[in-house]
This record gives structure tokens, sequence and C-alpha cells, in this order.
């Protein structure tokens, strides 16, 4: 059993060198500069420079902002739409909710470019609307298509079992289809949160000076060859973004372990 499993093994290896290569190599480049002095040396003044220099976390906080508004953007119009998807009868061959991921196979600049051009007709080019409207559209899919997949998979039982003990509509969908439907939400809130904080290719596109994200400052200081700038804002960015998968990923568990009975109320609306 151990020789098969060995043999198996090896055809990971060549996966496990371009992770190496390519992924874990890099990360360790980007930690490496980021305690680095700019005239040599273990330093801590440059990662500190991140929080004292007033452009560095003006930028981050930036950042965090944008990418806050166009997630809950997202969530506010996906939701709806999703729940509309999972309710038609076309929502067992995905009919309507792939209309909604066929943009996607454009290219991601040539959908920019659309983009900026309509609005340049309706005169908010540029603008921080402009922006947010280009990350929403961007990542809009990321939010739908989670939330749409959890509803069409809900368990129509609890439904059922609402109506029978005399929960109204809005009672129904507050206590059984809005929680059954929270690992959806907070996949999608994780989807598209992480990505915008580095998507300042949507920002440079369709915004201005005030939407200009920290994923653009690290790019200025690469191409300056400021590495260790850089490279600190990276690891700052970097671990930003670990904090949100692992509060995403605390929350799912969270939201399973409390389990799916406390989600059927009685006939008063409380509930069992």
């Amino acid at each position: 059993m151990r020789k098969r499993a060995v043999g198996k093994g090896i055809f990971a290896l060549p996966y496990a060198a371009v992770c190496v290569i390519f992924v874990v190599f890099p990360l360790l480049l980007v930690v490496a500069y980021a305690f680095r002095a700019p005239e040599g040396g273990f330093s801590l003044s440059t990662l500190a420079d991140v929080f004292t220099n007033p452009s560095n976390y003006i930028s981050l906080l930036r950042t965090i902002g944008i990418a806050l508004l166009a997630t809950a953007i997202c969530l506010l119009l996906a939701y709806p739409i999703a729940f509309i998807l999972a309710a038609s009868p076309f929502n067992k061959i995905a009919v309507l909710a792939l209309l909604f991921v066929i943009p996607m196979w454009m290219n991601f600049m040539l959908r920019m470019f659309a983009l900026q051009s309509i609005l340049s007709m309706m005169g908010i080019a540029n603008t921080f609307a402009a922006a947010i409207i280009g990350l929403v559209y961007d990542f809009f899919p990321f939010m739908l298509l989670p939330i749409y997949t959890s509803l069409v998979n809900l368990d129509r039982s609890y439904s059922e079992a609402a109506d029978d003990l005399g929960a109204g509509a809005v009672t129904t969908f507050l206590r059984t289809t809005l929680p059954l439907s929270v690992p959806g939400i907070l996949s999608g809130i994780t989807m598209v949160f992480m990505p915008c904080f580095s998507a300042y290719a949507v920002t440079d596109v369709l915004g201005n000076s005030d939407t200009t994200l920290i994923g653009r400052k690290i790019a200025v200081l690469f191409d300056l060859q400021e590495w260790e700038a850089g490279s600190a804002l990276s690891l700052v960015l970097l671990v930003l973004v670990m904090l949100t998968m692992l509060i995403g990923t605390l929350l799912q568990r969270r939201n399973k372990a409390k389990g799916s009975a406390s989600a059927v109320p009685n006939a008063g609306g409380r509930l069992l």
C-alpha cells in the first residue's frame, strides 16, 4: 500500500515544483525584501513606514473602503437576482444565470474600455462613481453564482414546513431561506472583497486620483525598483487578504455548526 501511494505521489511532483517556483519562492522574496533596509541588512523601518507614512495608510484605508463599498453593492444587487433566478423554471439548466457569466468570456480590458465608452456618453467617466460601477460590473458574477448555487440547492422541505406551521412569506424568508443561504453569501463576499484590493486596472481606466488603490502604488514602486517599499506594502496587503479568508472560513464553519434544524419556525414565527 505504501509503495502504491508513493507511486501515485510522483504525479504530483510537477505541480509541487510549479507551486514552489512560481508561488512559494516569490512570496519568500517579498517577505525578505519587506524586512530589508534600502541600504541592506535587516530592518523594520520599511515595514513601519507603511503605517507611519500618511500616503501609505491613506491608500490602504481608501482601498479597504472602496472594496467594502463594491462588495456591499454587489451583494445588494446579486441576492435578489439570484433569488429570482433560483425560483425560475429554468434554474435547473441555469440558462438565465449563464447570461450573467457570458460577458466574463470577453477580454478584461476590452470590457473596461467598452464600459468607459458607455460611462463617457453618460458624462460620469473618470469619477469615483465610474470606478465603483466598474468594480461592481467586473466582480458581480463572483457574487451572483455562489448565492445562486446556494439558493438552488436549498432543501425545499424547510420552506414547506414553515408554510404548514403558519409562517408568512417574510418570516419564511428571514428564518429559513436567508440563514440557509449564508454559506453562498460568505463565499460571494470573499470572492469579491479580496480581488478588489488589487484590481487597480479598473480604477485606472474608469476612476480618478480619488480611487487610486494600493495595488497601483505597489506597481509604481516596483516600476521604480523600490523593492523594499513595494514588498512591505505587498506583505501588508497579503496579510489583509489572509485575514479576510480566515474570517470567512471561521464564519462558514460557525454557520455549519449551528445546523439547519434551528431554521424551522413554528406557527408563531419563532424558532423551535
